[in-house]
């Protein structure tokens, strides 16, 4: 490639001149091509390990002029071929305008100038991307790429100097780190490590110290552990691996793939040697860890952060911190933990501006919100730069979202405090009285009304209680003037100053009328629902009357929603719920519907009017609890696998004896998923969830460490996990809430606590003050750690299931071993992966559907087959390969929807590696029928078709689906039964319609399944064009066979022979289909009658058959009558010349013959075929017939056919095929050569995508 002219000091170190001339040199490396000895060793050596591009290129072109002592390096080569292109550019293009330069200057300069012009005119075509990328980033990609043999499209993220530990060694090298890979080379001393990891087989990453190995990443896959150390940087480069590997985990969870984010900033000043990739995943974990800390929507995008202090009303204080910007919030974290978080949308902003700079407060700016909230932020280093960013976005703001304004503002006239208080005035058109919601049952959708009533399912079925007057009612009015307090101290609303006092508030718990608000705020559910106003309402309106999957699922869940409370014992409660579920599942349809969503629900709808429940239900599945709710639910078994890890450090004494009995994960499924609302009484559990919304799964995981904890004594003397579960549900029924206004509501789970002993209760805020005390030192940011690593273990388990239930699916039917079927799934799914990222317009990876069953999840296209066939396939035709598969792609595909499934692949593979001579043929035979022969392939195929009009009916191929013999059995039945009616009269015909009727239908079809099974009898006739292309594919398959001779002699013999026979039968099938004429002359001529004609064919096959078994018994047993065998031949032969014409041959077409011909052939006897450069436009014809003709030119002899039975008779005659097709070939082997072939890098010629990537 050409190359910028850098300036080159020392011409001659390191390299040989190969060329030169006066402006120019091609040099070699040394210790590159022949030669080269200990100095090529140490040259390659030092190459790896000091160039930043892991090799230096073999080959280079320097510029010089005869004075100067300065080289400049134009252009580099990974192979001879391509500098030499480069050189013969500049000699005829450059070295004849040279000479006429006088001054050497004016030469060095023009050469520049023409370099960088070539450069420029290059880079023209390539993606805007490309060129974000500094030039040393860019040549170490094209390094890697022809290094590891990887396409265009698979993209360099970063690359870092650093060891391989193999064995006791350390292989100094470079390791790469693109988008879907891992690789690593190194060349020491002559011995070269290429290593190549996809980010989907890695199960664990890990950066640990040991004494062997000090300080290095271990990375670890299926087959083996790798171990890489000696990084200059090993923090930044363990945290880009973990993102690389979380995104292939997301691949296989929810085929997302990568899409690399165009719309990124430009950096300001340019940034050495970082790709604009990695500059993106930067950006994505900024952004992730932003969303998280404020529980802001999964759109909002930081825009950048700076170091302030904020001015603290309540303590009057100036505390640091940091301010976060980003399209649509301003928000602040200090430094000191969680001394204050502070959220400001810009939707509220009303003023920002710049104040008086003093020695006390340098930089300050002060923002004021709608709801006459003012703050004051100081110490801001870049002040002007920030303020243009805060106007740019609030000049966005309003546009963008118009309609919020009226909603919001009629809520703060409501309570001028904040637009934030969800409670509406009677005089909202949103509001419906109790009474008028429960008479109107049915909710029609006109103009200007929604579908709920405007306040939490519990005021409306709030039943008297006497506790609102007792001392309970009194502990509730202190909570809510304790908060009252803390509103007017720290502020209401989402711009509230969120400090310690705020968690040691939601500790006590939250009063009843505040839940729902305070759930929205702490949950950001609030964000999302006043910037999509109506949308949950035209959601309710679209998902009305829709039925699927999920809907079902909901409807069965319905009634089991908390039946214990009156708001789900009647229907409003019941249609509430139903409606916030099916708007969500349609909202999100990977992940529908999942049970537990409805137990959470139902408790959201009793603080929280629909509208509102709605949007806390999307924050707890999309970003509180992530992956929690899809079916496989992976995110609860990620936190599953953090809680047993957190039992390990902080409980080592019940860690283990909870493995024993198995319990945690048999617990913290059922706790985590329904937040403990399964298993708490509801009282205690609602508590659990107001702490939950502020703090996240943190506190749920402290929570069960303190369940534990405080039954560890019990548990430690448990014998199973009966006893375990008991001694664990009876503690939980009995936490109670004694602070609770709310009547009890009696829990399931109480007989649980029947027992001699009256039970101990647990008061809910002492268990939490517990488990603050103890397990408060849990951190948000260590749990998301930990949660990437289970996410590892847990995916690549869940992966490892699949195989097991897909390979266990398809063994019964399938001749391979279940090892072999388990590295057929690795190779099939591999190749299904590649589509997704290296072919972005595969119908594969765009059909993949997460509830399908996992057989049916990964399917592969015909180019995808092609390559695997290609590789695997035991019956290799050199160039006539492809065009095998794509016939045997055509027969799979029995759906006929471009795609194959698992079980379908191995169904073919299986036809060509098991079975016996008889199985093997009747594949190949099958092969060279329609479906699988394509009427393109063979101008004669429309023709051949007629052949099956008559057999195909008889046919059950295992390739034919269930549903069409079924319609096939049914179509006989109808014809069956209209005979019938015939018969009977209009009785029958009324029995017919009967439902009965239908059964017995049912029955018969099912008997007729299990009885009728293929013979070789139910397969249709060949006719003569799809002979000749089987007969093709024999040749090339015999193609560099150790005996392709006596293969070629054997099937030319078969061939002329089945030729004959096509002839004989063709007299006896064609006479009772001529024309009555014809019939009348022949039967004059011919004694056949009309009643022995249909049998004639039929005899004639079996004499066929006979003949060639009596043949072969000759053969074995010495030639007892070779008189008679000799004189059938004869017969045959001769008998097929009467009136038929000329004899038949073998034709060529010279014009269009191919490199497929073969350069050796084979000479039979006479009366065999002739075999000689068989080709793919090479028609076979037999030697004595003469209605047979070229297949350009004129017609195929319609009328001549070949039974099934005829060739596989005529088979069993030659030793030489009869060996070949019943030769075992090892699978596993095949599959090994595969991974190879696809590992195998290419430093020489240019890659094609094709060549890897389905």
């Amino acid at each position: 490639m050409w190359l910028g002219p850098e300036e080159v000091l020392l011409a001659g170190a390191l390299w040989v001149t190969e060329r030169a001339n006066p402006f120019f040199l091609l040099q070699r490396r040394r210790g590159h091509g022949k030669g080269g000895g200990l100095t090529g060793l140490l040259v390659g050596t030092l190459d790896v390990v000091l160039d930043s591009s892991a090799r230096v290129a073999p080959y280079r072109i320097l510029h010089q002029t005869q004075d100067s002592q300065v080289y400049w390096a134009v252009a580099c080569g990974s192979s001879r071929k391509e500098i030499t292109k480069h050189w013969e550019w500049l000699e005829n293009n450059l070295l004849q305008t040279l000479s006429i330069f006088d001054n050497e200057e004016d030469i060095t300069t023009f050469v520049k100038g023409k370099i960088h012009g070539i450069i420029a005119e290059e880079n023209k075509n390539e993606q805007p991307q490309s060129e974000e990328d500094p030039g040393k980033f860019k040549e170490a990609e094209l390094k890697m790429r022809k290094q590891f043999g990887m396409p265009e499209v698979e993209k360099l993220v970063n690359y870092y100097s650093c060891s391989y530990w193999k064995g006791r060694v350390p292989r100094q090298g470079w390791l790469y780190l693109t988008v879907n890979h891992l690789c690593f080379y190194s060349f020491l001393l002559g011995k070269e490590v290429t290593l190549v990891i996809q980010w989907v087989d890695v199960t664990q990453l890990e950066k640990n110290a040991t004494l062997l190995f000090p300080e290095c990443i271990k990375v670890s896959t299926r087959d083996s552990e790798l171990y890489f150390s000696m990084f200059l940087n090993i923090n930044e480069t363990f945290k880009l691996m973990e993102q690389l590997a979380n995104i292939a985990m997301r691949q296989l969870l929810d085929n997302e793939s990568f899409l690399q984010d165009k719309s990124l900033p430009k950096p300001r000043k340019p940034l050495k040697n970082i790709s604009a990739l990695k500059r993106d995943l930067d950006a994505r974990a900024k952004n992730e860890c932003y969303r998280a800390t404020f529980r802001l929507p999964k759109d909002e995008c930081l825009d950048g952060h700076t170091d302030c202090t904020l001015w603290t009303p309540f303590n009057k204080m100036h505390i640091p911190g940091q301010m976060f910007v980003s399209n649509n919030y301003i928000c602040f974290a200090s430094k000191a933990g969680e001394a204050c978080h502070l959220i400001i949308p810009l939707r509220e902003v009303t003023i920002v501006e710049k104040a008086d700079s003093s020695s006390v407060l340098p930089s300050p700016l002060s923002i004021s919100t709608k709801s006459k909230m003012t703050f004051f932020f100081a110490n801001l280093k870049d002040r002007d730069f920030l303020v243009q960013r805060i106007s740019d976005f609030l000049q966005r703001t309003p546009s963008k979202k118009p309609c919020c304004s009226d909603r919001e503002w009629k809520w703060n006239l409501a309570d001028p405090g904040c637009e934030e208080v969800p409670e509406l005035p009677s005089s909202s058109p949103l509001a419906v009285s109790p009474t008028s919601a429960l008479s109107n049952r049915p909710v029609n959708f006109s103009a200007g009304e929604v579908p709920t009533a405007s306040q939490g399912l519990l005021k409306l079925f709030r039943r008297n209680s006497e506790e609102l007057l007792g001392p309970k009612g009194a502990k509730e009015k202190m909570k809510q003037e304790s908060w009252n307090i803390h509103f007017f101290e720290y502020g209401r609303g989402m711009c509230m100053y969120r400090t310690a006092k705020t968690r040691e508030l939601v500790q006590k718990g939250i009063p009843e009328n505040l839940r729902g608000e305070l759930w929205l705020l702490f949950s950001g559910a609030w964000n999302e629902m006043v910037t999509h106003p109506g949308y949950y309402a035209d959601l309710v309106e679209k998902s009305m009357g829709k039925y699927n999957l999920a809907t079902e699922e909901i409807e069965r869940d319905l009634h089991r929603s908390m039946p214990e409370h009156p708001a789900f014992q009647n229907e409003l409660g019941i249609a509430a719920l139903r409606r916030v579920l099916t708007a969500y599942a349609f909202r999100n349809p990977t992940i529908g519907y999942c049970q537990a969503m409805n137990i959470v629900t139902s408790v959201l709808l009793l603080y929280c009017n629909e509208e509102e429940a709605f949007w806390l239900l999307v924050a707890l599945c999309e970003r509180m609890l992530p992956d929690y709710y899809n079916t496989r639910v992976v995110g609860a078994l990620v936190d599953q696998g953090i809680f047993e890890e957190l039992t390990r450090e902080y409980l080592p004494q019940l860690s283990e004896k909870m493995q024993d009995l198995g319990v945690i994960s048999t617990i913290s499924l059922s706790w985590f998923l329904t937040l403990f609302l399964s298993v708490m009484p509801f009282e205690s559990a609602v508590v659990i969830v107001d702490c939950f919304f502020y703090e996240g799964i943190k506190f749920i995981l402290q929570v069960s460490l303190a369940i534990l904890d405080a039954n560890m004594e019990k548990l430690l003397q448990c014998c199973d996990e009966g006893e375990a579960m008991t001694i664990l549900g009876r503690y939980l029924d009995n936490v109670v809430n004694r602070q609770s206004v709310s009547p009890p509501i009696p829990h399931l789970h109480a007989l649980l606590t029947s027992g001699d002993d009256p039970p101990l209760e647990i008061d809910i805020f002492e268990l939490i003050k517990t488990s603050y005390e103890k397990f408060s030192n849990l951190k948000a940011d260590d749990i998301e750690q930990m949660r990437f690593k289970q996410r590892l273990k847990v995916i690549q388990s869940l992966e490892d299931t699949a195989k097991k239930s897909v390979v266990r699916a398809v063994s019964s039917d399938i001749g391979f071993s279940i090892e072999e079927l388990e590295e057929l799934y690795v190779v099939f799914k591999a190749k299904y992966l590649m589509s997704c990222y290296w072919g972005s317009n595969r119908a594969a990876a765009a059909r993949r559907d997460q509830s399908l069953p996992y057989l049916e999840q990964y399917r592969i296209d015909m180019e995808q087959f092609k390559e695997l066939f290609i590789s695997l396939t035991p019956w290799s035709c050199g160039a006539h390969t492809p065009v095998l598969a794509g016939r045997l792609f055509r027969l799979l595909d029995e759906n006929r929807d471009s795609l194959i499934n698992f079980k379908e692949f191995v169904t073919g593979m299986s036809g060509m590696y098991h079975g016996d001579l008889t199985e093997k043929l009747k594949v190949l035979y099958k092969l060279h029928l329609p479906p699988a022969l394509n009427p393109e392939e063979t101008e004669s195929a429309l023709e051949a078709t007629s052949y099956f009009t008559e057999d195909v009916t008889t046919e059950v191929s295992p390739f034919v689906s269930e549903l069409d013999f079924c319609l096939h059995c049914e179509s006989q039945e109808t014809q069956e039964d209209k005979e019938r009616r015939n018969e009977n009269g209009p009785e029958k015909e009324e029995k017919g319609t009967s439902p009965q009727d239908y059964r017995y239908y049912l029955r018969l079809w099912a008997k007729e399944k299990e009885s009728k099974k293929e013979t070789i009898k139910d397969l249709p006739k060949m006719s003569q064009e799809q002979f000749i292309e089987l007969c093709k594919t024999l040749y090339n398959m015999f193609s560099e066979d150790p005996v392709e001779q006596e293969l070629y002699h054997a099937i030319a013999t078969v061939a002329s022979l089945l030729l004959r026979i096509g002839e004989v039968g063709k007299k006896f099938s064609n006479r009772p289909m001529r024309k009555s004429e014809d019939c009348k002359a022949n039967n004059a001529q011919d004694p056949v009658s009309e009643e022995e004609s249909p049998t004639s064919e039929q005899s004639q096959n079996s004499a066929v058959e006979q003949q060639p078994q009596a043949d072969h018994e000759d053969k074995t047993c010495g030639d007892a009558q070779p008189e008679k065998t000799q004189q059938e031949n004869q017969t045959l032969g001769d008998g097929s010349g009467e009136g038929q014409g000329s004899p038949l041959q073998l034709l060529s077409d010279d014009e269009t013959k191919d490199d497929m011909s073969m350069s050796s052939y084979s000479m039979v006897s006479t009366g065999s075929l002739q075999c000689e450069d068989i080709a793919d436009d090479t028609v076979l014809v037999g030697c004595e017939g003469s209605s047979s003709a070229a297949r350009y030119g004129s017609t195929i002899d319609t009328d001549w056919s070949i039974s099934f039975e005829q060739i596989l008779a005529s088979m069993l005659t030659e030793t030489a095929l009869v060996n070949y097709f019943e030769k075992k070939v090892n699978i596993l082997q095949k599959i090994k050569d595969q991974k190879k072939v696809e590992r195998q890098f290419s430093s020489s010629s240019d890659y094609e995508l094709s060549s890897v990537s389905g």
